[in-house]
């Protein structure tokens, strides 16, 4: 695998990336769109300092401040680019779930078609009408998995990218090793993979690639920075809290997810005894079995929890995952001799 890195630290791997990327990343790195947390604020600051920075549209509150955040972004990212025309400036994407429960999707879709979003991500359902709706304007489409069954449904569906989310990943993770996963991802698909599960440095961003990926893709990191729409506590929580404190349960959503076991014990529930979940009441769109809710009572993170020690704004924490990027790829060269 051949890497190479300019003195702008502008990221150029001889792998399947897709065209729009190449010579856009100061490293292989995607933010990952959460819940709440990713806004505009944060999503412009991850493209700034040269990652994919990325925000579910249901964050936006309505579809009309969709459109304007949409707006807001594509002008102060051109804006950006104009300004600084040697710096690494990452393409953002937006997250669409494809599920019966988003009763917004036909809109939200018209609108990433308007300003013709580069990357939409996907989840839930294989993305059909979306992919033939994001590729009629030259836009990549990534959809997210938990298993090789469903990445052959993604796939067959014409995707460009499979986001392979593994074990120790924040939100809705699956359980299954990433050297298992990715390699199992590479056999069916010849496109871009990116993965998701425990990573906080660039050293993790490294090993990704190591095992196969094309892309990492981080979330409980970013929510430790200054630009995340998350308040004081949370983040307090994330630095407090080790790998072995994340709770992996469906309670909350409806779907299996990785949660702060202190989150948990603070609304009055025994991390370690959750009592299960009652599949005949689950509905993704309205929740879990509790009147407590996942992100709002309950918060999300995985277990690259272990790697936060402080809040930092996004271009420091960039710039030193770029850093710690470079020391791995030395460090591994002198190994070989």
């Amino acid at each position: 695998m051949a890497l190479k890195f300019t003195r702008r630290l502008r990221y150029d791997a001889r792998m399947p990336l897709p065209e729009v990327l190449k010579g856009r990343l100061r490293l292989p790195v995607i933010g990952a769109p959460m819940f709440i947390v990713s806004t505009p604020q944060l999503v412009l600051a991850q493209c700034k300092a040269g990652i994919i920075g990325s925000f579910p549209a249901l964050n936006a509150r309505s579809g009309t401040q969709l459109d304007e955040w949409l707006a807001q972004i594509t002008a102060e990212l051109a804006a950006h680019v104009r300004a600084n025309p040697q710096a690494a400036v990452a393409p953002f994407a937006v997250n669409q779930i494809v599920h019966a429960s988003n009763d917004r999707l036909l809109h939200d879709m018209q609108l990433c078609v308007k300003h013709r979003v580069p990357i939409v991500i996907t989840s839930l359902r294989p993305p059909a009408e979306v992919v033939a709706a994001v590729h009629g304007y030259g836009g990549l489409v990534f959809h997210d998995v938990i298993n090789v069954r469903h990445a052959q449904k993604a796939a067959d569906q014409g995707v460009d990218g499979i986001i392979a989310v593994c074990a120790g990943a924040g939100g809705h993770a699956g359980v299954l090793s990433p050297f298992a996963l990715v390699k199992e991802i590479r056999e069916i698909f010849a496109g871009t993979i990116i993965l998701s599960g425990a990573m906080s440095s660039g050293a993790d961003v490294l090993a990704a690639q190591a095992l196969g990926a094309d892309l990492a893709y981080l979330g409980t990191r970013f929510i430790a920075t200054t630009e995340a729409n998350a308040g004081a506590d949370y983040k307090s929580m994330l630095i407090d809290s080790r790998a072995e404190d994340i709770v992996y349960t469906s309670l909350f959503s409806g779907v299996p997810g990785n949660y702060l076991g202190a989150s948990v014990a603070r609304a009055g529930l025994d991390p370690l005894h959750l009592p299960e979940a009652d599949k005949s009441k689950m509905n993704f769109g309205s929740g879990g079995n509790t009147e407590l809710k996942a992100w709002k009572d309950i918060w999300s993170a995985g277990q690259s929890v272990s790697g936060i020690h402080e809040v930092e704004p996004v271009a420091a924490l960039v710039a030193r995952m770029a850093g710690e990027y470079d020391a791995a790829c030395a460090r591994i060269a002198a190994a070989r001799g």
